[in-house]
């Protein structure tokens, strides 16, 4: 059975007192949350559930701005393959039994080149569609984010102490 790390109270209070949390500190002296969680409240320490706060909604922010990348790629190659439609269509083949390669322009394009664009287009419509209608929130994380922001620039503002004027 393997050993378990035991606490060491003296660095996890300098862990602390550096403003970490709970689980930061539990990765940096390689212990349980749980150990760092009970340590803290047999010391009377509370650990500011703000800056978590803040991060899950920086990671929603990210998030919210991962889906608009792929939503705009989405919509770019929908849209190249849907464009490739308007004039001639080259068609090609390679292989045979002397392993040659042929191509030919045609008019249009065939019945499955334009099905298999219409696909494309009809999915991509189809999730950007319902991604849209799920993330309606990304302008309210935007806000949420900063509010969080100006309240931890707002309460270390209210706990700075300005060094004296010097005259």
């Amino acid at each position: 059975m393997a050993a378990r790390a035991t606490l060491n109270e003296k660095r996890a209070q300098e862990l602390f007192d550096q403003g970490l949390g709970c689980n930061a500190i539990a990765r940096e002296l390689n212990v349980d949350p749980a150990t760092v969680s009970r340590w803290g409240k047999r010391e009377g320490h509370t650990f500011d559930r703000t800056q978590v706060q803040r991060a899950n909604d920086a990671h929603a922010f990210d998030l919210a701005a991962a889906r608009t990348r792929l939503a705009r790629k989405m919509t770019a190659n929908a849209d190249k393959a849907l464009d490739a439609l308007d004039g001639p269509y080259l068609v090609y083949s390679f292989g045979g039994k002397d392993n040659t390669f042929a191509e030919h322009e045609l008019a249009e394009a065939p019945i499955s080149a334009r099905r298999e664009a219409q696909t494309i287009g009809a999915i991509a419509f189809d999730k950007l569609t319902k991604a849209l209608e799920k993330d309606t929130s990304t302008v309210a994380s935007a806000h949420s984010l900063l509010d969080s922001l100006a309240a931890g620039f707002a309460a270390a503002a209210a706990t700075y102490e300005a060094p004296d004027a010097v005259e």
